[in-house]
């Protein structure tokens, strides 16, 4: 179930994350979207877990996995520029 969690909260971050970082390489699509606040959601939770923010068994909150999916956005343009 916490999979789940990560996965639902992760999809809304990476909308807004979508809607809040305005880049000339947005990875565009639906999908695309979905799994970068899929990874955001989930990077924030491994960080929270390595720095004793969470438990175990808990998933980032809405507001980490957000400026998780931020960051991987942020990180996805950078490499996407730097390829073209």
């Amino acid at each position: 179930m916490n999979i789940l969690y990560i996965i639902l909260v992760g999809f809304v971050a990476g909308v807004i994350a979508r809607l809040v970082s305005r880049g000339p390489n947005r990875p565009s699509g639906f999908l695309v979207t979905t799994a970068l606040g899929i990874v955001g959601a989930f990077v924030a939770t491994f960080v929270g877990q390595a720095v004793g923010w969470y438990r175990a068994d808990q998933g980032a909150g809405f507001i980490a996995a957000a400026v998780g999916a931020i960051v991987v956005l942020f990180l996805w343009n950078r490499f996407a520029t730097r390829r073209a």
